[in-house]
């Protein structure tokens, strides 16, 4: 039997916060937090609209799922990011302590991997879920961004 609320379906979700992200011109980044199978914080990038380099979609999340819990950590919870966390946002995810963090696409030149930035050592990590998807977005992002410029 298959699970109705997978990786697959929860990583679509964040696929649309990066398209809401894309559509306000921002690059296209979403996250969602997820714990016991329900969503409870939805996020993505915002550092064009707030003028602020740190309003980046897992910055916007971990605040929103933490207000949501009403504590600091997010033990328990699953961060579902359509792109790897750079290492800024992997230092947030580390104090966070979420017990996973599962993204789309790889960062080769920013992701935290690269970076060797580490997350919380409890924090399981997963990449390349929906990859190819959250891959074109940002590569349609950035070709039109190239072609107005």
């Amino acid at each position: 039997m298959i699970a109705p609320y997978d990786d697959t379906y929860f990583m679509k979700r964040a696929l649309a916060e990066a398209q809401e992200a894309y559509e306000k011109g921002e690059v296209p980044v979403g996250a969602v937090v997820v714990v016991n199978n329900t969503i409870i914080a939805r996020a993505h990038n915002l550092t064009e609209r707030l003028n602020d380099v740190t309003a980046h979609a897992e910055m916007q999340a971990i605040t929103a799922a933490a207000s949501y819990l009403g504590g600091k950590y997010l033990t328990k919870c699953t961060m579902y990011i359509t792109l790897e966390p750079c290492q800024m946002c992997a230092g947030a995810l580390y104090w966070s302590q979420l017990d996973r963090i599962v993204y789309a696409a790889k960062d080769e030149t920013r992701g935290f991997k690269k970076m060797g930035t580490q997350v919380h050592p409890k924090t399981q990590v997963e990449g390349g879920v929906l990859e190819k998807e959250a891959s074109a977005l940002l590569k349609r992002f950035f070709i039109e961004k190239r072609n107005l410029n």
